[in-house]
């Protein structure tokens, strides 16, 4: 009976940390960027333009949005709800997905049933249809025809103390919109090309290049030198002990080898170990000495004959 309670107990425990989680990665969605009055920018799937809402994951896990909410009314927190099961629903990390505020709900998951139009603010809301994860108000006097307000960086919140968040810091209209996409970076010139237009012919690259390359010669140089030398110094030292002399005697009185026997000695294993014809591979060598007797002792009669008997 115990046990069973145990396993109960076990089992509610995991179901609540498991809603806790779910709600911790609910609330890592943000409101990323909006558009409010599309007349020639991006098209939804049915060929229409209209405002739409990006949200962004800022986590480094997939998050699924199914049942959580988007509203314009603060009063009204379950306005739209986004449908379950729909597998377009899990947002992967550091990824955007995309709402069309037109009113039509019955297009698909992804058409929601107000428009921007006529919204003071946008919400984000949890699935449990309380908690507000993410909300922005819409600054219609700012926004013009295909012009979208969004945050300066994707997912990123300047605050302004601990209550407060600085929205001048924060959101900001966009150069260009960027539905789907990454509000900051997306059509900046790549380092490369920047870097092209400065140093057209590539001198400043080689340069750079065969400095980069003789300086870590020169401090593989360094060293190896160095640690060639703490070894002759340490071998030396090992030499005195055993000799019972002073170290500096050893160094006095030795002579370093020279570099021929080195080199001998280098030669001589190479030859031993090359698979040439340098030397015999005498594991693979039969060698046959031929041998000539006058008779054989396996054939001979005088072990069959018997010894005659001698009188004395």
């Amino acid at each position: 009976m115990k046990k069973l309670n145990f396993r109960i107990l076990l089992l509610l425990g995991i179901l609540a940390l498991s809603g806790t989680l779910t709600a911790q990665n609910m609330s890592d969605i943000r409101i990323n960027e909006i558009l409010v009055h599309n007349t020639d920018d991006f098209m939804d799937d049915f060929g229409h333009k209209s405002g739409w809402i990006e949200l962004f994951n800022t986590s480094y896990g997939t998050v699924d949005i199914g049942g959580c909410y988007l509203t314009n009314d603060p009063d009204n927190l379950k306005m739209y709800m986004i449908p379950r099961g729909d597998v377009l629903t899990k947002i992967k990390p550091r990824q955007h997905t995309l709402f069309w505020a037109d009113e039509q709900p019955f297009r698909g998951t992804f058409h929601i049933n107000f428009l921007l139009e006529d919204s003071k603010e946008i919400l984000f809301v949890s699935s449990d249809g309380r908690t507000i994860v993410d909300r922005i108000e819409i600054p219609h006097e700012l926004i013009g025809e295909n012009q979208s307000y969004g945050r300066i960086k994707d997912g990123h919140t300047v605050m302004k103390n601990r209550k407060e968040a600085d929205l001048a810091g924060t959101w900001a209209i966009m150069e260009r919109t960027s539905p789907s996409t990454n509000n900051y970076g997306a059509y900046a010139e790549p380092a490369g090309m920047k870097f092209m237009q400065i140093d057209p012919y590539g001198v400043i690259m080689s340069i750079t290049a065969m400095s980069v390359v003789f300086l870590s010669l020169i401090l593989l140089y360094v060293v190896f030198k160095h640690y060639g030398n703490y070894n002759i110094r340490k071998s030396k030292k090992k030499a005195a002990v055993a000799s019972g002399k002073s170290e500096k005697d050893i160094c006095t009185t030795c002579e370093d080898t020279p570099a021929e026997v080195y080199a001998a000695i280098a030669t001589a294993l190479h030859a031993y170990f090359e698979d040439d014809e340098s030397h015999d591979i005498e594991n693979t060598i039969l060698t046959i000495e031929k041998v000539t007797r006058n008779y054989s002792p396996w054939s001979s009669k005088i072990y069959t004959l018997r010894e005659t008997p001698s009188k004395k």
